[in-house]
């Protein structure tokens, strides 16, 4: 289990402290699919960077199964087992997807190993475990290869940053398949931040973040509607990736 305890982050903005999250509390159990949705500039893409440790708290803990990990680095983390997809997939020229898939495994996989994992994020492995992991792959490519790798690491909790940013539609309907079978599946904890609609309706937690505060959470059914209700003059809410 990931707790949050009295969370805050602030940076310094023309002099002043802008406050990005504020006095978060929060618990996100063990085998769960949690999606953390918001408007624009509520904090979100913060939250999951502190959860990773890419960005650092300036007060508040992070409690991973009882674990004080607050002041951890990303690599720290990354070996107690919490997983980070970016929003924008990083490009790694010289690498190819078979040895990005086995460095995310930490073995020598076995090809056929590699290709059950690009498999299950619908690549045609033939086709792309011999290429370059670089500009030559297109957004959608690179996050359904990113996915792969989170797969191979198999870590108990995996944090996923707008993965529909930047996609088109044919790859974000792929995403979607992706997703409903990790949560089919269901062997590690999910946390994925996004405002698409067909994300938050595979949720089995919702959790709704409004100027670095929680403005309400719960399951699926009991938020779903609420989110739609709240957001339906925002701007932030979408139906579909276009």
């Amino acid at each position: 289990m990931l707790e949050l305890r009295d969370l805050t982050f602030s940076v310094q903005e023309n002099n002043k402290e802008k406050v990005i999250i504020n006095h978060l509390n929060y618990k996100i159990e063990n085998n769960k699919f949690t999606v953390i949705t918001g408007p624009n500039g509520s904090g979100k893409s913060t939250l999951a960077k502190l959860i990773a440790g890419i960005e650092k708290a300036t007060s508040g803990q992070i409690l991973y199964d009882g674990q004080d990990i607050t002041n951890m680095s990303i690599t720290e983390r990354a070996k107690l087992g919490i997983g980070y997809a970016f929003q924008q997939p990083v490009r790694f020229k010289g690498i190819k997807v078979i040895d990005l898939v086995r460095l995310a495994a930490g073995e020598k996989l076995s090809v056929s190993g590699v290709c059950e994992y690009l498999s299950e994020v619908g690549l045609c492995a033939r086709d792309y475990i011999n290429r370059d992991v670089d500009a030559s792959l297109s957004g959608g490519e690179l996050k359904r290869i990113e996915i792969a790798s989170v797969l191979a690491r198999k870590t108990p909790i995996s944090v996923f940053d707008e993965p529909e940013a930047g996609i088109d539609l044919w790859s974000f309907q792929n995403l979607i398949k992706v997703f409903e079978n990790m949560k089919l599946k269901q062997e590690s904890s999910i946390v994925i931040i996004s405002h698409q609609e067909r994300i938050l309706n595979i949720a089995d937690e919702i959790l709704l973040l409004v100027n670095g505060e929680i403005k309400s959470y719960g399951s699926k059914d009991k938020m779903l509607s609420e989110v739609l209700q709240d957001v339906e003059g925002c701007c932030f809410y979408s139906r579909n990736n276009n």
